[in-house]
């Protein structure tokens, strides 16, 4: 009876374009099992053709070989960029830091400098920018994170201290999220929690808040 809900799922399974590898994967049969049962259902020149063209290593192989490609053009464009953009001069550094607070930097401490992020490269930027742009004193920045709970709290902060080259008496008490990293997807290849970089300075913050409504006021005023 088995055998014989086979044969008919397998003549389905022919007249849906299955070749026989995939039907024997699907019911789990020998081909010389589906010889017989398939003998008078042969697939059109086109559907062989098909099957030919997109197989599973063929598919593997394109991947492959569109992978390598997007990775030399990545690679060319990242030269090309380099040489267009670096090195930044002061204004320049200035500007692009800016530019970052204006997107990622905190409105809402009027008293303070403030930039969180996941990625380390931001807040190491953040930090550059701080120190060389704006004048601060390394000594002044303070770090917060903000873990989760089924992490280990003291290799992370460890991990934030040594790629900040920030001393530890420099981190606040982290705060620590209910949920769980585990069920956080870090599609970026991040997941050592969110850093926040911090400087309190009333005046400077003010400088900045101006420097940004400068920018802002001016594109306001053209229609696009």
């Amino acid at each position: 009876m088995a055998r014989f809900k086979d044969h008919k799922k397998a003549l389905i399974l022919r007249k849906q374009g299955k070749s026989y590898s995939q039907i024997k994967k699907i019911l789990k049969v020998s081909k010389s099992t589906l010889s017989p049962w398939l003998r008078n259902y042969p697939l059109s020149k086109q559907r062989i053709r098909e099957l030919r063209d997109w197989n599973e290593q063929r598919i593997e192989k394109y991947r492959e070989t569109m992978r390598r490609k997007r990775e030399k053009r990545l690679k060319q464009f990242y030269k090309t960029q380099k040489r267009l953009v670096l090195p930044l001069n002061a204004r320049e550094l200035f500007l692009a830091g800016l530019f970052l607070y204006w997107g990622e930097g905190t409105k809402t401490r009027p008293a303070a400098l403030s930039v969180s992020n996941t990625d380390p490269s931001i807040i190491k930027f953040f930090i550059v920018w701080l120190t060389n742009s704006i004048k601060v004193s390394r000594k002044k920045i303070k770090i917060q994170l903000h873990l989760y709970k089924d992490m280990n709290i003291k290799k992370g902060i460890c991990f934030w201290s040594k790629i900040l080259n920030m001393p530890r008496k420099q981190f606040t008490k982290p705060y620590i999220k209910k949920n769980f990293l585990k069920n956080i997807n870090h599609k970026g290849g991040f997941g050592h929690g969110t850093c926040n970089a911090c400087v309190d300075n009333a005046r400077l913050s003010e400088k900045i808040i101006m420097a940004m409504k400068v920018i802002g006021d001016k594109y306001n005023k053209i229609s696009v």
